[in-house]
């Protein structure tokens, strides 16, 4: 197997946990911490649940290589996934950042001499005062006529 697509350098293998190079993880690239909860963790709570008598011993065996199975697959899903993003074209990763870029601009806002009905001024804007009507407002119909109230629909009217 080629160590092409390897994520860790090759004079870093020397460092890592033993854990992940006996999986050989190329991908995924676990720390101690992680590499002894892995392990030792998958053992000692395969030795409880043996002491508790709920599995056999096998368990012991099984679990941690379970464990360790699962790990070397969630590595070669991650190759999968990286080898197929690697082979977009560059064009469509630019097209995709374009659309996932926020457009930052202004808003056209509308004169409140437009905003308010009947081409009414706010009662602070000396520059649209012409446009204020002289009488009071026209009269209009009630709400309740025009939307009558969905809550309280007769059905026999």
């Amino acid at each position: 197997m080629t160590r092409t697509w390897s994520t860790v350098p090759a004079d870093e293998e020397r460092y890592r946990p033993l854990y992940a190079r006996v999986l050989g993880l190329r991908f995924v690239n676990p720390g101690g911490v992680l590499c002894f909860l892995f392990f030792e963790g998958a053992v000692a709570l395969a030795v409880l649940l043996a002491l508790a008598e709920l599995v056999t011993w096998w368990a012991v065996l099984v679990l941690p290589a379970a464990v360790a199975a699962m790990v070397k697959l969630n590595d070669m899903v991650a190759e999968i996934v990286i080898r197929t993003a690697a082979q977009v074209p560059e064009q469509e990763r630019d097209r995709f950042r374009r659309q996932m870029e926020p457009v930052v601009g202004r808003a056209s806002v509308p004169s409140p001499a437009r905003a308010l009905p009947g081409g009414m001024a706010l009662a602070g804007d000396p520059s649209l005062g012409a446009t204020r009507p002289a009488g009071p407002p026209p009269e209009t119909e009630p709400e309740t006529e025009r939307w009558p109230d969905p809550t309280r629909h007769d059905p026999y009217r």
